[in-house]
């Protein structure tokens, strides 16, 4: 199998154990998850479904953000506890998961389940000299860490530049460098708080990952990801925060799945342009959502089209006819050598289509891409 790794920035031979540990970013349930977040865990199931197709036991652990400044800002305006705020959207998104046929993941830990781990952390980033404390906010020393950057490839410019956008503050005075970020701060009056040697508060967005993957999988582990724009700040801070605490590599290939569009747009709850997958369900079938989004390759940006969904029902048709087809063909190596080939899957879907067209059956080569017939 080859990946595609954004840290080497390129393909690479993907040579895994026995047993293969998978880390994807989940989401922040504080409202909705739309068509993007489930591109993203829609590639990390389709590489599941090969690895497990190949022997492999897949450990895949998809994290839960329950604590963060956006669950907090929207239980605030909605005037609810966040915790309650975070099971509503939590029950939404796994009932959107299981429409589109993603596998039951290995485990899903929340953030404020790790509390203890991540107070370790930070304390061990203290031991390594690569944190300081001001007025109960812990930062973590980019300047300890010589490799920053080497997930993200970015400029200081650019990462300084990013940061801000996505709530880094790099203008904070208390700050050594703009680029140093938050570990631990402390709490506002209606925020939850834990006790700690710095102060009561609650932790920083990139400490929770670092924690509950070292927990869940270990020190290093085969692939991690999410949607492209977690690279910077989200999965560069990762890194470094866990390889100065345990001194090994922490991610062997990075995965990074490309934005999905709508309008030439980003689509994103701040510009409410979301397109959902329990409405696009309603509009056709759940098997045909899934096809429209395995018809774009995991790593481009691409925008989502009104004609999406019935070019997708049309294509499961056309598999569907084959089902009482006694004619067997190549076609499931043909989706296999397509998938370890950088997960091409459109490349796949055209093998499917070129031989149920030739009446051939089709419904084990579409099980391996999770389509149910």
């Amino acid at each position: 199998m080859q990946l595609y790794d954004s840290a080497r920035r390129s393909i690479c031979s993907f040579e895994p154990g026995p047993v293969v540990t998978m880390y994807s970013c989940g989401i922040t349930p504080y409202d909705s998850a739309h068509l993007g977040h489930a591109f993203v865990y829609l590639t990390f199931d389709v590489l599941s479904r090969r690895l497990i197709d190949m022997g492999h036991d897949v450990r895949v652990v998809r994290n839960v953000t329950d604590v963060d400044d956006d669950i907090l800002r929207k239980a605030r305006e909605l005037g609810v506890h966040y915790l309650d705020l975070a099971a509503q959207e939590m029950a939404k998104f796994d009932r959107d998961m299981a429409l589109i046929n993603l596998l039951a993941v290995y485990s899903e830990p929340r953030a404020t389940g790790a509390i203890p781990e991540i107070l370790s952390l930070i304390a061990a980033t203290f031991d390594h000299g690569c944190a300081y404390e001001v007025d109960g906010f812990v930062y973590f020393d980019v300047s300890s860490f010589p490799r920053f950057g080497q997930v993200s490839h970015e400029s200081r410019e650019q990462m300084v530049a990013l940061a801000a956008v996505h709530g880094g503050r790099p203008d904070d005075p208390r700050k050594r460098d703009p680029l140093d970020f938050v570990l631990w701060q402390p709490s506002l009056e209606d925020e939850p708080a834990w006790e700690s040697r710095w102060g009561a508060g609650r932790p920083g967005w990139h400490i929770e990952c670092s924690a509950l993957a070292l927990r869940e999988l270990g020190e290093t582990l085969d692939v991690h990801g999410g949607g492209r724009d977690l690279a910077f700040p989200h999965h560069e801070c990762e890194a470094a925060q866990s390889e100065s605490v345990t001194g090994a590599p922490f991610v062997r290939t990075w995965l990074h799945v490309g934005l999905v569009g709508y309008e030439g747009t980003k689509m994103s709850k701040s510009l409410g342009n979301l397109v959902f997958v329990d409405d696009l369900a309603r509009q056709s079938e759940p098997m045909a959502v899934r096809l429209a989004l395995l018809q774009h390759h995991y790593r481009g940006d691409w925008e989502w089209r009104g004609d999406e969904l019935s070019k997708a029902q049309s294509r499961l048709a056309t598999w569907r006819s084959t089902a009482n087809s006694s004619r067997s063909s190549m076609v499931l190596d043909d989706v296999r050598n397509a998938l370890d080939d950088d997960l091409n899957t459109p490349a796949a879907l055209e093998a499917i289509d070129m031989a149920a067209q030739s009446g051939h059956s089709v419904a084990a080569a579409a099980a391996l891409l999770g389509v149910t017939m």
